[in-house]
């Protein structure tokens, strides 16, 4: 985990067939209230979840000229299948078909060497996994449950309480971005002292099941990252570092819901004209195959390849472990919604796709 770390506080130097649920049951207005799933007779709505999988979403599917309409229930079968999508129910205004072309500059070459040698030393895996036991200790951080309500306020607190600790700058401005469904996504920015534009270093905040209801720690996916990069953020601010551009932390709501959080906020950004220098989303930064070596699977599709090649410079520049090109698909993470818009993005996971958890939606 440390080595994720490390290529994080680098990266700062740039400064469909959906199955047919079957009715089982009816109320009075003739919605159904149970459904199939699978072999399971299962409810359409639970305590502490503002959410009925009976209610009608607006997804946008890979190769599809327009959005379609479909339940809750059927978004779950999607992603069971195989298939990733944009929930772009909540967007204001009409949605991109397709990913925009970005047209961004090839970044320097990494040399800023003593500045992330003399951070990547204060790191350490103590504060993560202190973090992290708190993290998973939720029920279930989904974002439509109370309990994602409550983990994102806990979190929150934490980026509050890191920068109190670790920093007496005045200056670092730490916001949630508000969300309809009330977990809301967190921004702490450290201003640049030249800002020409800003760069964003991203996780997920929630976490899920296959279905909602049932517990999801989500250790890996995505309570790893969440503290991967609070721990990166700490570092910056206990070492004094003062980056020329801005410096965002984002942690995302609802990426597990179709990326709506990081929609939302990439949505925002391209409203307001902002300046983004790159993107990087750590989602998934803890689990080592049985039988396969430590490395940074470096995501090569729906990213921007300007990015892509400076992270690959950094990991060999500070890492002592190598990467591998990898690819995980359309929609498959909020980086996605960078590229979306029309920013240059990139995505570095524990491995290659291939060899990453896939016990993430479970309570294992």
């Amino acid at each position: 985990m440390k080595a994720r770390f490390a290529l994080l506080l680098a990266t700062l130097q740039l400064v469909c067939a959906i199955p047919a649920q079957k009715i089982l049951f009816q109320n009075q207005d003739n919605n159904p209230s149970e459904v199939v799933f699978g072999d399971n007779l299962i409810p359409t709505s639970w305590p502490g979840f503002d959410l009925n999988l009976n209610d009608r979403r607006l997804v946008l599917l890979e190769d599809a000229s327009e959005p379609v309409w479909v339940t809750e229930l059927e978004k779950i079968n999607l992603k069971l299948s195989g298939k990733n999508f944009f929930d772009v129910t909540e967007l204001r205004g009409p949605s991109p078909a397709s990913f925009h072309t970005v047209e961004s500059k090839s970044y320097p070459k990494p040399n800023c060497s003593e500045a992330v040698l003399e951070a990547i030393s204060h790191l350490s895996t103590d504060g993560p996994k202190k973090n992290l036991a708190t993290f998973t200790d939720f029920h279930t951080r989904h974002y439509r449950s109370d309990y994602g309500k409550q983990s994102q306020k806990w979190l929150l607190g934490r980026v509050y309480d890191t920068t109190s600790s670790e920093s007496t700058r005045d200056d670092i401005d730490i916001a949630e971005f508000h969300h309809s469904w009330g977990q809301h996504s967190i921004i702490a920015k450290i201003p640049g002292s030249h800002s020409k534009g800003t760069v964003i270093i991203s996780a997920h905040q929630d976490s899920t099941n296959m279905l909602p209801f049932w517990g999801a720690p989500g250790a890996d996916d995505d309570g790893s990252g969440s503290v991967t990069i609070l721990e990166a953020y700490r570092v910056l601010l206990a070492t004094g570092f003062k980056p020329k551009n801005d410096i965002e932390f984002h942690w995302y709501s609802a990426e597990e819901g179709g990326l709506l959080g990081s929609q939302a906020v990439a949505a925002e950004y391209k409203r307001q004209n902002a300046t983004v220098l790159a993107q990087i989303q750590f989602d998934m930064t803890a689990f080592v195959k049985k039988g396969t070596r430590e490395e940074v699977g470096v995501i090569t599709d729906f990213v921007d390849s300007n990015v892509v090649k400076f992270v690959k410079q950094l990991i060999d520049a500070y890492l002592d472990i190598p990467y591998v090109e990898t690819k995980c698909g359309y929609a498959c993470s909020d980086h996605a919604s960078w590229t979306k818009n029309g920013y240059p993005s990139s995505f570095a996971i524990e491995s290659s796709f291939e060899n990453s958890n896939h016990a993430i939606h479970s309570t294992s």
